[in-house]
């Protein structure tokens, strides 16, 4: 007999996961966020999530507050064996944690008890992790802080973004569920505690991050830019007034192309002066027009009487 699941999940992180409990489980509701207004028309969009459960003919639900009383008598009354919570945002209250017979079961994206919180991939890439994954555990109260089941790693390669570790990580954390639910049921996973000693804290993500200073080392801005791609993202601007976002980038050889501070354009190339060598901008985004290799940036400049060097704004 197949388990009874109640899935609790939202964005595109969550998709895989719910898409693999489609196949393995009865999941008898599924819940998350309130659509939303999207793009320019600000028309109301589902939640991918919710399009998924729909495509599959799951019934879903979108509570404001799924700790409510009449909710938790809805939760109760599906009599599963498990809830799977991926990335719902909501804060789960106790009523909630113990309506299932085995309990909530979270994936969360990160090796806890590293960089529990709301960022995980991000502050892993911006740490300079050398690697990272995914783990199941026990949702308890307390953010993040529950018993930890099953874990799966990665290495953090140094062409990884938030956007490439996003997407790896949310196969992983699909292949982890059905050993985690399976174990969990026939008692071969012993819950191990998560050392306080060693919790990090990934907190939000913030539009103020993705001002970039030259004044920092190629190594910090490489990791900066990777780890804060697609969002915030990451932008300079020079006192000659250019503004444009940096949408991808390496560390160049060269080591000494200007002052400190100062954009750069050698040959196709355009770099930044970092405080201890160049960092070249591959890909960029001037402020009002569309993101374009920096090649096409450069042919298009030559028109425009746009100096160079330039001095970027700290």
């Amino acid at each position: 007999m197949k388990l009874k699941v109640v899935f609790m999940g939202t964005p595109d992180f969550a998709v895989p996961t719910l898409k693999r409990l489609l196949q393995e489980t009865e999941v008898v509701a599924v819940y998350t966020q309130p659509d939303k207004p999207v793009g320019r028309g600000l028309q109301m969009q589902p939640s991918p999530v919710k399009k998924v459960a729909l495509e599959a003919g799951v019934p879903v639900f979108t509570p404001e507050k799924v700790s409510l009383p009449e909710e938790v008598e809805k939760l109760k009354s599906y009599e599963a064996d498990f809830f799977v919570i991926v990335a719902y945002g909501q804060i789960l209250k106790l009523s909630v944690i113990e309506a299932p017979k085995y309990g909530c079961i979270n994936i969360h994206s990160s090796l806890l008890p590293r960089w529990r919180g709301a960022a995980p991939i991000h502050c892993s890439l911006l740490a300079g992790d050398e690697e990272t994954g995914i783990t199941t555990m026990k949702i308890v109260p307390k953010l993040d802080a529950g018993d930890m089941l099953m874990q799966a790693k990665t290495k953090i390669t140094d062409n990884d973004t938030a956007e490439s570790l996003h997407d790896r990580l949310s196969v992983m954390g699909a292949d982890l569920i059905m050993p985690t639910l399976n174990g969990m049921v026939d008692g071969t996973i012993k819950p191990v505690v998560q050392d306080e000693s060693k919790v990090t804290y990934a907190h939000k993500l913030t539009k103020e991050m993705e001002a970039i200073s030259p004044m920092k080392s190629v190594r910090e801005i490489d990791l900066q830019v990777r780890g804060l791609n697609p969002w915030p993202g990451t932008r300079i601007e020079t006192t000659a007034g250019l503004k444009i976002k940096i949408k991808t980038g390496k560390p160049s050889e060269k080591k000494n192309v200007g002052k400190t501070g100062e954009l750069v354009v050698q040959g196709n190339a355009l770099l930044l002066q970092c405080a201890d060598g160049a960092f070249e901008i591959t890909a960029l985004q001037e402020e009002g027009k569309k993101a374009v290799p920096t090649s096409d940036f450069l042919n298009g400049i030559k028109n425009r009487n746009i100096p160079f060097p330039q001095e970027v704004k700290t």
